[in-house]
């Protein structure tokens, strides 16, 4: 009888150790997640503050290419002024010149334009990025809410 409760005992002290392990092992399991989630989360942060500034920088070069394209177009009125200028005064080379100075400053112009159209595509992928980054920081979040409350209750 005495053998009997040993083994009884024995048995009953396997499966809780069996128990015990289970549950410490998801306690641990559960912290690691938790943890995993967390930096997952300072990840995001930083990627929102990355892209947020890449947005503010590409805003500036925006801002930047529209002056330079103002300044081109008040030299292209002045370049055409001098052309017409230049053809009234009937002076091959000053007609030469401001034809010249007005080709120099179109093609300046067609530059500048063609680098803001560079600087607005950019901008629209580091928005596309941030909203995806900020998208991940939701999923995180959510995730983190979800494996607290799972570890609390069980």
């Amino acid at each position: 009888m005495n053998r009997q409760i040993s083994g009884w005992t024995t048995g009953v002290a396997v499966v809780t150790g069996i128990f015990a392990g289970i549950a410490l092992w998801a306690t641990v399991a559960g912290a690691q997640e938790i943890r995993d989630d967390l930096r997952d989360i300072r990840g995001d942060r930083q990627d929102i503050r990355r892209d947020t500034r890449d947005i503010r920088e590409d805003r500036g070069e925006i801002r930047q290419d529209n002056r330079e394209i103002r300044q081109d177009a008040r030299e292209l009125r002045g370049d055409r002024q001098s052309l017409r200028d230049a053809i009234k005064s009937g002076d091959p080379q000053a007609i030469r010149n401001a034809r010249r100075e007005l080709r120099q400053d179109r093609r300046e112009m067609r530059h500048d334009v063609a680098e803001r159209h560079h600087d607005v595509r950019d901008l629209r992928q580091d928005r596309h990025e941030r909203h995806g980054d900020v998208r991940d920081l939701r999923h995180d979040r959510r995730e983190l809410r979800r494996d607290v409350h799972a570890r609390r209750a069980g």
